[in-house]
């Protein structure tokens, strides 16, 4: 199994109609925390995401998947590609990758500011949705991931296709100032980013990546 990046990022990802309230909320939240607040444009599959609210995350019992802020370790996921595909019986949604925006950070930026705030972290080495996902909570054990197949292109392969769904969890928010760069589609959307973020205090760059879509 190959080592982890020297920087590794973390990629959420959310639909453009989103992100005007996550830059005046100052934070993303989890789905258990958005449940309590205004209705979002969801993306996800509405049965996972339920299921998600009662899976437990085991190295941190007993909270849920769903108590934490989801981020893959790449762009271009596979729930990307299932969005793209606009065919998936089980998502609502049906406009397809092309409003969906990139919200990177880096990882250990992150466990950094959760850590000095008492707040709890956890990753997935699959899935984090799935009953027999498995779940790590130290730094030295990220080299359990498999970073090859995080990486990977072609993902038709089952142990590619479940390596390449592992997730990092952060509980109950996600700031905004972490947010260091922001990828879209295209210049229409990357205009519709900067005039949404154009009174933020924080800024973060703003890049068309084709390369981070299907």
């Amino acid at each position: 199994m190959p080592f982890p990046p020297a920087h590794p990022k973390i990629y959420h990802i959310a639909h453009i109609e989103n992100l005007a309230s996550i830059v005046a909320d100052g934070c993303l939240w989890s789905d258990a925390e958005m449940q309590k607040r205004c209705s979002a444009t969801v993306i996800g599959m509405n049965a996972i995401k339920l299921r998600r609210l009662s899976l437990s995350v085991t190295c941190h019992r007993p909270s849920c998947v769903g108590d934490y802020v989801p981020f893959y370790f790449c762009s271009r996921s596979i729930m990307l590609y299932v969005i793209h595909c606009r065919n998936h019986p089980e998502l609502s949604y049906r406009g397809g990758q092309e409003p969906i925006v990139h919200l990177e950070s880096d990882l250990h930026t992150t466990i950094n500011w959760a850590e000095s705030r008492g707040m709890r972290w956890a990753f997935s080495l699959s899935n984090a949705g799935a009953a027999y996902a498995q779940f790590r909570a130290r730094i030295n054990q990220l080299n359990e991931i498999n970073w090859d197949a995080v990486s990977a292109l072609d993902f038709r392969a089952a142990d590619i296709k479940e390596g390449k769904q592992a997730e990092f969890l952060i509980e109950t928010l996600f700031p905004w100032s972490l947010v260091s760069r922001i990828g879209v589609h295209s210049l229409r959307f990357e205009q519709e980013v900067a005039d949404i973020t154009m009174h933020s205090v924080h800024r973060p760059v703003i890049e068309i990546r084709p390369d981070w879509y299907y």
